[in-house]
């Protein structure tokens, strides 16, 4: 497992003349789970979506040493799954069809004739994000959190290397915020490099491998949960206080005052 797989060198990102993310770099291996955390504006949404190719930025991402601007549109889809935050589907499609949509960057145009490999891929990401049983309504009938797995299934069935996820337990209760959480890990476990953004520190430090905290569009901590979520960083970039206490091997972090 190299530690490098996707490789950010000296990132920033400029919207409207405004500095968002500034000057940063980190390397991560497959097979791991990182969580993206900071406070509102800290500029996590923007880092994520140049990752995906989808900002322009100065400096260098790669994927396997391979630049990601550099990349033909679809085979950078097919390296990179990118969930949107608040990921919202207007037309009354079959879930089915939905999830599909995830095999178009190999080629897979019509949900109707997938072939063998790509069918597949689709029942395995309806099952993974437990949407099966609703696999034939109409996705704008769904609760926002059923659309939330939907579309979660939806980057899954893509099977890339890299899943880049966007607050993707937002709009969950708290029963299937967990059941994302643990979906991911085992994506990551087995061998998917997973980037989630989430405002969770609670469910961060149980299932992260890495944490990367954003102050400012800077990397102010990166580490493991107990490196990076440290009281100093709680106090200094979230202004909080944390509770603490630990079940097995597992940290619980619960945000628990002002700092």
């Amino acid at each position: 497992m190299t530690a490098d797989f996707l490789a950010l060198e000296t990132v920033s990102v400029r919207l409207s003349g405004r500095a968002i993310v500034q000057d940063l770099s980190v390397s991560l291996p497959r097979g791991c789970l990182a969580a993206l955390v900071g406070p509102n504006g800290a500029g996590k949404t923007t880092l994520l979506k140049a990752i995906a190719g989808l900002l322009p930025f100065e400096g260098s991402v790669r994927v396997d040493g391979r630049s990601v601007s550099e990349m033909p549109i679809r085979e950078r889809a097919t390296r990179l799954s990118y969930l949107p935050q608040g990921h919202v589907v207007y037309w009354p499609l079959p879930v089915r069809d939905v999830v599909a949509l995830g095999r178009y960057p190999h080629g897979a145009t019509d949900p109707a004739r997938l072939g063998e490999r790509d069918a597949s891929a689709v029942i395995r990401a309806m099952a993974d994000a437990d949407v099966t049983a609703f696999a034939d309504r109409r996705v704008t009938d769904l609760s926002g959190g059923e659309r939330s797995r939907v579309a979660l299934a939806r980057a899954l069935a893509v099977e890339a290397p890299i899943v880049l996820a966007d607050e993707p337990i937002a709009s969950l209760d708290p029963r299937h915020q967990l059941d994302v959480m643990r979906l991911l890990r085992r994506v990551a476990d087995a061998g998917t490099l997973v980037v989630v953004v989430t405002h969770d520190l609670g469910l961060t430090a149980r299932f992260a491998d890495r944490v990367l905290v954003l102050s400012g569009g800077r990397l102010a901590a990166h580490g493991t949960p107990q490196e990076a979520l440290t009281d100093l960083v709680l106090a200094e970039v979230f202004k909080i206080g944390a509770y603490r206490a630990r079940v097995g091997e597992a940290e619980i972090i619960v945000p628990w005052s002002e700092a």
